[in-house]
């Protein structure tokens, strides 16, 4: 399949609030000429309802048609989000959803594949690394083509606390979390600057107290900021649904970029066959290349484990 600029259409499978928060976005930022929301048929007035509220927006912020389909609807997308199955419940681990959302997620492959004649797949549904891994197998696709959204938001929420934690912009901010979207998140402290300048050499310039304690407070809060989130409104979908936006604007109108997602390995840090987030450059043909970097030896002994860990779900 070509990928056209101009037809820019994007499905998503899965209108619970991540999908119909990841629709609005995506028409708020003007991304997509066509979204077309697949739900099951126990759900499908729900499904409705959501296009319809989003829709009464559209004049207003966006120009996107935007209506309710099947999965006949993921033929000729440039892009194919999948968010369905169930969300953590308060004190859930992700990796405590496979179960249920494996089950889920392979029903959705199977009736996608009926229908699918090209696109990008992306896999926002938990726990992501083992989904993206099992949606890589069942599809066998070119390399790149699937991936999930993996450690994007925990970057996102990192890069939130540094701004905080040294008093500077975002922009100011260069940090990257990889791994597993969940326990096995490992920030890359040996890489992380502020300024252009390494986190610790610039804390330790700027009379800022940093830390192996302060890095671990930080890791915690990182890791833990998603079930206070679930434990405080009950879901997240606000944040996953931007990062999914800024994504999405990379495939559809080829504004290349750089972003930690997840997608099989094929031998990066002697690792292979396995669904892990490592920043990878992302094209309107998926991730087209997964950046290596020298890593430090707790870095990559972490890194190993959490590989070890995810195989053991296949």
């Amino acid at each position: 399949m070509s990928f056209s600029a101009e037809k820019r259409k994007i499905a998503i499978i899965g209108v619970g609030y991540v999908g119909s928060s990841i629709a609005y976005s995506l028409v708020v930022a003007r991304i997509a000429r066509e979204i077309v929301l697949i739900e099951q048929e126990s759900k499908i007035d729900k499904c409705k309802a959501e296009v319809n509220d989003i829709r009464h927006g559209i004049p207003f912020m966006g120009s996107s048609n935007v209506y309710t389909g099947t999965y006949a609807d993921v033929k000729d997308c440039d892009l194919i989000i999948i968010t369905a199955g169930r969300n953590r419940l308060p004190n859930e681990i992700r990796l405590e959803l496979a179960k249920d959302n494996i089950a889920t997620v392979k029903s959705v492959i199977e009736e996608t594949k009926k229908h699918y004649n090209g696109g990008v797949i992306l896999v926002v549904t938990n726990p992501v690394d083992i989904i993206t891994r099992m949606v890589t197998n069942m599809m066998q696709l070119k390399p790149g083509m699937v991936f999930g959204s993996g450690c994007i938001l925990d970057c996102s929420r990192l890069s939130n606390i540094l701004v905080d934690f040294v008093g500077l912009p975002s922009e100011s901010i260069n940090a990257t979390v990889i791994g597993e979207h969940g326990e096995g998140q490992i920030i890359l402290w040996s890489r992380a600057s502020v300024a252009g300048v390494q986190i610790d050499e610039y804390c330790a310039d700027a009379g800022i107290k940093f830390g192996d304690e302060e890095k671990r407070q930080i890791e915690e809060r990182v890791l833990k900021m998603g079930m206070e989130i679930i434990k405080g409104k009950g879901r997240t979908h606000f944040g996953i649904s931007s990062c999914v936006s800024y994504i999405a604007n990379a495939i559809l109108n080829h504004h290349s970029t750089i972003a930690s997602v997840s997608s099989v390995l094929s031998g990066e840090y002697d690792i292979h066959d396995v669904a892990m987030s490592l920043p990878s450059i992302i094209t309107a043909s998926g991730v087209e290349r997964r950046l290596v970097d020298r890593l430090s030896d707790s870095e990559y002994k972490k890194l190993k484990e959490t590989a070890n860990k995810l195989d053991m779900f296949f």
